[in-house]
């Protein structure tokens, strides 16, 4: 990764106005549990329901941005997704007292924030596409940063008032949304992926369903990244009852994820050599990022201690690394003018496995424990590998066919 002293001054502010955004929307995902226990009185059943309802909205989010992205245009799709998710956070606290109106709301929220994502994403890849890449894993790192110092300030603002939180997360939505709408008058949207006349054949004339039907560009990745979503759950479904089951401090699995944002922004040296040593393309890159998880839930169902989970911590960090900033990557630099499309099917594609997951992982334990799920996480990350290695083929396959197609479109 480059020095950050040489991005331009229009990076550098997207960076801070990233990092911002991602230290206030970590203000609150952590408390949705605890508020709807605590200080609604309701069940943990009823708690799950919420971050199932949210997800699902989440998902919903990221098709429809998508899809959304050259029909209405990038400025109104980001500011528009943004204000929407400011207002309804604002909102929150004060319809949060009827659970059915609370219930719709973090539908609507989930909906909203989602929106923007494959906008800002396929933003990024137009705009900066020579070195789109590299500034994914850099923004990738700063939203890391930004979730580790807003996750440890929403401890402190609970004890304050949960209230507090989802406003400061409001405020911090529509702040993000206030900079775009300056930011693209003064740097422009990046073209937005070609030529006015092929956006508006694109709108126009690209059904969906011809874009489903190009299934090498996204259907293998997006299946690979909601294996390893699903397996990833075991953090929260198996390794954190495991601990507590044990009798250990729960400070430790707050350690898990401490040491996690560390290695994002220190062990960025580890996934370069990587990339340079064993895994030079996007495509290997996923392939090397599914082994690596695949050894840490291995790791885990070998060693039923902490310093197992550490180990597993380490190697799944190495993984989500590698992943992370590959698959925005690829679909920016393969998806043509319809990356915006893809980005927000893959993405929502991807997110179900964080919605399966923790009820299929949960049965498991309450079952037989932690050797069951680490099982089903070894097995997820078995069958991605064979995804992302099917993804590589079929890619390779077509590459000379499909860059002709896009030479083509571009002339």
């Amino acid at each position: 990764m480059m020095q950050l002293s040489s991005y331009p001054k229009e990076i550098k502010v997207f960076l801070l106005a990233s990092l911002v955004n991602a230290i206030g929307s970590a203000l609150m995902w952590p408390l949705v549990t605890m508020f709807v226990f605590d200080e609604l009185g309701r069940s943990m059943k009823d708690a799950g329901l919420v971050i199932l309802i949210q997800s699902i909205g989440g998902i919903a989010g990221q098709l429809l941005g998508g899809s959304l992205y050259h029909r209405i245009g990038v400025k109104k799709l980001i500011i528009g997704a943004l204000a929407l998710n400011a207002a309804g956070l604002l909102l929150l606290p004060a319809l949060s007292h009827s659970w059915p109106v609370f219930i719709v709301m973090m539908g609507l929220i989930g909906l909203f924030n989602a929106l923007s994502m494959p906008a800002i994403q396929a933003f990024i890849g137009f705009r900066f596409a020579d070195r789109r890449g590299e500034l994914y894993n850099v923004i990738y790192i700063a939203n890391n940063i930004g979730v580790a110092v807003g996750t440890a300030l929403s401890g402190f603002l609970a004890d304050v008032s949960y209230s507090l939180s989802f406003i400061l997360n409001g405020v911090s939505s529509g702040v993000f949304a206030v900079f775009f709408l300056f930011y693209l008058k003064q740097v422009g949207t990046g073209g937005e992926g070609g030529s006015p006349m092929l956006k508006k054949r694109a709108s126009q004339e690209a059904g969906i369903w011809p874009l489903l039907t190009d299934y090498r560009i996204y259907l293998f990745m997006a299946l690979g990244a909601m294996l390893i979503n699903l397996g990833n759950s075991i953090w929260n479904t198996g390794v954190s009852p495991f601990i507590i089951e044990h009798g250990m401090s729960k400070q430790m699995f707050g350690f898990l994820w401490t040491f996690n944002g560390i290695l994002i922004f220190i062990a960025q040296p580890v996934t370069n050599l990587i990339k340079r040593m064993a895994a030079r393309s996007i495509k290997a890159q996923l392939t090397a990022s599914a082994v690596f998880y695949f050894l840490g839930y291995a790791v885990i169902l070998a060693m039923h201690s902490f310093p197992g989970m550490v180990l597993g911590m380490l190697l799944t960090t190495l993984g989500e690394m590698l992943i992370a900033p590959a698959i925005p990557a690829f679909l920016s630099e393969n998806g043509g003018r319809h990356a915006p499309f893809y980005l927000g099917l893959a993405g929502g594609i991807g997110s179900a496995g964080r919605v399966i997951g923790p009820y299929v992982m949960g049965g498991l334990y309450d079952g037989g424990g932690l050797t069951p799920v680490a099982w089903l996480a070894v097995a997820t990350a078995a069958l991605a590998t064979g995804s992302f290695v099917v993804h590589a083929a079929v890619n390779r396959r077509k590459e000379p066919a499909a860059a002709q197609k896009r030479e083509t479109l571009h002339v």
